[in-house]
């Protein structure tokens, strides 16, 4: 027998993590369906890409002891998007890497 997390996220700032245990040779469909997470989140699309310690992972990927599988909403906003209308709204001095300078700091550093 092998014990995987199942967490998932269903609203912003809420995780839910559930401990299941599998025969060896499980896969990720498995670790999900015991997990039961359709009932327990409706919204949730089967569809969707899980993954295996933050990285995407295939629904017949074999899981090991240990394993945390991760279900992820989709993204509201694309972040390229997000960052580019946060840079407008902020202005080019209140943005970026070097935008707050101790006094008397060189440019850069």
């Amino acid at each position: 027998m092998i014990e995987v997390v199942v967490c998932w996220s269903a609203a912003a700032r809420q995780v839910v993590e559930q401990v299941v245990r599998l025969p060896d040779g499980a896969s990720l469909e498995d670790a999900v369906m015991a997990a039961d997470v359709v009932h327990q989140w409706p919204e949730w699309q089967v569809g969707s890409t899980p993954g295996i310690w933050g990285r995407a992972a295939d629904w017949r990927a074999p899981l090991r002891n240990g394993d945390r599988v991760e279900l992820c909403r989709p993204l509201l906003v694309d972040p390229k998007v997000a960052r580019r209308e946060r840079f407008q709204r902020q202005g080019s001095r209140t943005a970026g890497l070097f935008a707050r300078r101790r006094q008397g700091a060189k440019a850069g550093y």
